[in-house]
């Protein structure tokens, strides 16, 4: 881990409390946690965040380290790490529905959640992060919720996995085997091969991308993930959408240390994009 960890970034505030609550999925209450700091009083932001793990695992403890640094950091935001359906109990689309639910419960269960509507950012990593990027896109599509900004970290947006970043993991022999999760990740995620198409599925492969709202995009040095984070950002911005696009110093490898290193190193910058003004999606 290098030297700026979550820790020496973010110390913790001395009244942050957790608590684990039920969010309504697509087709039924999920586990979700939630996460507070400072004084009492509705905050203004929520911050929704999807965890990784491919489509096929992981869970909303992904997410404790991250959300309890940033509402430590931002007094003024509330975090809610959701569950949704991982692709081993259903494929595409259960995982994005789910996503598209709990925003919508959210929105229509303020007080549960201390906070008073104004904003609402959603957030992940990796699978998560693809999950968050398609609620962007079903949010416009079906009017609504209103977002007021989307935080992707290091995406999985390309299940044709074509982008030179991810074409050059077999010929390491160290990240060989991260090329080769991706892969089995989407066989396991969108076992319908005319599925990886659907913008829903492959957010980088969408036409349409317009109208979104305000975006962070980070990647990471020697990551996979790193040009179609990029590439997405880019087509962002050409479609009018106020987008962030950093590259980050590459984060360990190691089983289990990539998600806590990953935000760790974006700490800052995710911070100060939401505590920034709300730039909410233009209306389509």
């Amino acid at each position: 881990m290098k030297k700026d960890t979550l820790h020496e970034i973010a110390p913790l505030a001395p009244d942050l409390k957790l608590r684990d609550i039920e969010v309504g999925g697509a087709q039924g209450p999920l586990p979700a946690r939630l996460f507070t700091a400072g004084g009492a009083g509705k905050r203004d932001t929520l911050v929704v965040f999807f965890h990784g793990g491919g489509f096929v695992g992981g869970s909303i403890d992904e997410g404790d380290e991250f959300l309890s640094h940033l509402v430590s950091m931002n007094a003024n935001t509330v975090g809610l790490a959701s569950a949704y359906t991982l692709a081993t109990q259903k494929p595409f689309p259960a995982a994005v529905e789910d996503a598209h639910a709990v925003l919508l419960w959210a929105k229509k269960n303020k007080s549960k959640l201390n906070w008073s509507g104004k904003r609402l950012v959603v957030s992940g990593i990796e699978a998560g992060a693809n999950v968050a990027a398609v609620a962007t896109l079903m949010a416009r599509d079906r009017g609504g919720p209103a977002l007021g900004g989307q935080v992707l970290i290091m995406p999985m947006l390309d299940p044709g996995l074509s982008t030179c970043s991810m074409r050059e993991m077999p010929n390491c022999p160290d990240k060989a085997a991260v090329a080769d999760q991706c892969a089995a990740a989407y066989r396991g995620y969108l076992p319908n091969a005319a599925d990886r198409t659907h913008p829903y599925a492959s957010p980088l492969q969408s036409s349409r991308l317009k109208n979104l709202p305000s975006a962070l995009i980070l990647s990471a040095e020697d990551d996979p993930l790193r040009d179609e984070a990029e590439q997405y950002g880019a087509k962002l911005i050409a479609c009018g959408v106020t987008t962030t696009v950093k590259r980050l110093p590459a984060p360990p490898l190691e089983p289990g240390g990539r998600n806590e290193c990953a935000c760790s190193f974006a700490m800052s910058e995710i911070a100060a994009f939401i505590a920034g003004p709300e730039v909410e999606a233009p209306q389509a």
